[in-house]
């Protein structure tokens, strides 16, 4: 896991090594898999550069996940280790989405985004905290979700 800067935006990338249950019947990485490793991702992404996701639902607040995309070029298969850039796109009041690329080497295999909601605990939309959606702005690639 490593943290950084680029024209994406804020950049973490967490490192995950195939399991041989991430695999399917023909021996590669079932497509379902890859969302999960986005959500790893995600959670590095909170840990090294807003605050632990743990704290958010100590607080009763969660990210509900709103709308999922990926794109497959390429397959992995057991034991690849797989690097998954994630990065902020945007943040509203109470949204944000994720981008990410997932790569072995300096081969291109997934990308996608994910949306989410903040959520309270009874799963009604509640905002962002002021000082989360601050300080989130300023790491996100677009100012605003409407931008491009």
């Amino acid at each position: 896991m490593s943290g950084g800067e680029t024209s994406t935006g804020v950049l973490s990338t967490y490192v995950h090594r195939v399991a041989f249950f991430d695999t399917d019947a023909m021996g590669i990485v079932h497509h379902a898999n890859y969302i999960r490793f986005f959500e790893l991702a995600r959670i590095v992404w909170l840990d090294e550069h807003d605050r632990p996701y743990r704290e958010y639902v100590a607080e009763d607040r969660h990210f509900a996940t709103t709308e999922v995309e990926v794109h497959y070029a390429r397959s992995a298969s057991f034991d690849d280790v797989l690097e998954v850039d994630c990065w902020l796109e945007w943040v509203r009041g109470a949204s944000l989405r994720m981008e990410y690329a997932i790569r072995r080497g300096d081969e291109s295999l997934v990308t996608g985004a994910t949306e989410h909601a903040m959520v309270d605990g009874t799963g009604r939309p509640t905002r962002i905290p002021k000082t989360q959606r601050s300080s989130m702005q300023r790491l996100a690639r677009r100012t605003s979700a409407r931008a491009d």
